[in-house]
């Protein structure tokens, strides 16, 4: 071997540049190359351990002001396309902060693909970052917690660590936190859309039995599909709507919404109007954030996870059947079972950990469940809850009739 045959550098080898970093709040510094837009944003880092389906979460609105760290290593091989979009704001802009990768992102490979991964996140302004150790990440995270951090991207990987560092350090905890402005509705639409099938994709609501006004928390388009094909009229409302400002819509129910931040800082203004609503005996329906938003209706408390749950394949038990069910859940505050006043019933629970996942109220017809039985992204094992929904306002109006 000669000299430069033991010597990479002497060779014409060099070690590639890091054109991305993730600095976590402890002064972690994780590097890699990157995509998506160029520049930095702050968030707080999650996982998710769904397999498929991330533009979906990409576009969920309850990721607001997060970083998500996918453990599936190969993520944006099918591109992305015009239907799987989840907000209903369909704006460049994105709730989501940042995106970690393992893999760089390949050619897409679906013929649904109408675009590449990369340029969808450089259109939605959201950086990325590729060749991290997402397992080791996720380790970090089950460990520690969800930590804050700075993702920064310069193709010339000019980076200021210290500098950033001290961003990162000095960024807020997402408790206290009310990320709804973010992302709901700041007026009335209704909807009507219903779920995409093969060929003819999304469908049209051709009438309805039921009204049903959805309070806007960062609703899910999949939501309000599966609502219009259970043959609901369903008026979108903003989360500032005031109790009578819902009431003179005259619904048949009322459906509360997901959406990101701390659901205590939301509730402030949130639980008061719905502890209203459920005085009128409205039927009720809440998913994820809107879980808790009843939870705090009716003097319950919340409290904020370790590392949440941000996935598409966790069990889930309802305690009414006795059968257990996989779902995608995306939440990082949880209700506090002990904390719940005595009609209030715990229908679900998590598999993985005992959280609370689901309440009903024995004196009211109102329920709630903490996790996304839309399945947008994730399986359709809870479908039966939106059924559920329309039952109970079927037997509300029935009573009414007598």
């Amino acid at each position: 071997m000669t000299v430069d045959e033991g010597n990479p550098a002497a060779a014409g080898w060099s070690e590639p540049r890091a054109t991305a970093v993730l600095v976590l709040a402890d002064g972690t510094v994780l590097e890699g190359f990157g995509l998506g837009a160029i520049g930095r944003a702050p968030g707080e880092v999650c996982f998710n351990t769904a397999m498929t389906g991330y533009q979906e979460i990409l576009t969920d609105p309850s990721y607001a002001g997060q970083i998500i760290t996918f453990t599936f290593p190969h993520i944006g091989n099918v591109g992305v396309n015009d239907d799987d979009t989840e907000t209903v704001n369909a704006a460049s802009s994105s709730g989501v902060r940042g995106v970690v990768l393992h893999a760089a992102i390949t050619e897409p490979s679906n013929w649904r693909a109408g675009k590449h991964l990369d340029a969808w996140l450089k259109a939605r302004n959201i950086v990325g970052i590729c060749g991290v150790d997402t397992r080791a990440l996720t380790a970090l995270i089950r460990d520690k917690g969800m930590p804050n951090a700075i993702i920064a991207h310069d193709p010339n990987g000019a980076f200021d660590i210290n500098a950033l560092k001290r961003e990162a350090a000095a960024l807020p905890d997402m408790a206290g936190l009310d990320l709804v402005p973010l992302v709901a509705a700041t007026q009335r639409y209704d909807w009507d859309e219903t779920p995409w099938q093969w060929p003819r994709g999304y469908g049209k609501r051709e009438s309805a039995a039921h009204r049903v006004v959805a309070i806007d928390y960062g609703i899910k388009r999949n939501i309000l599909r599966l609502l219009a094909k259970a043959g609901c009229e369903v008026e979108v409302v903003p989360a500032t709507a005031t109790a009578q400002q819902i009431l003179d819509l005259a619904p048949d129910g009322v459906f509360l919404s997901n959406g990101p931040g701390d659901p205590a800082a939301t509730g402030a203004y949130a639980a008061p109007v719905i502890r209203d609503l459920l005085e009128q005996k409205i039927p009720t329906f809440g998913i994820c954030l809107g879980h808790q938003m009843l939870a705090l209706a009716i003097g319950g408390q919340t409290l904020k996870m370790k590392q949440g749950h941000h996935g598409a394949n966790h069990p889930v038990q309802d305690k009414t059947t006795g059968k257990v069910e996989i779902v995608s859940m995306n939440h990082g505050f949880a209700v506090d079972p002990a904390s719940l006043p005595k009609n209030a019933t715990e229908t679900h629970v998590s598999l993985f950990d005992g959280s609370n996942c689901g309440i009903a109220l024995t004196d009211r017809p109102a329920f709630s469940v903490q996790y996304h039985p839309e399945a947008s992204s994730g399986p359709q094992d809870s479908h039966y809850l939106f059924a559920r929904f329309v039952d109970m306002m079927a037997t509300e109006k029935a009573k009414k009739a007598i």
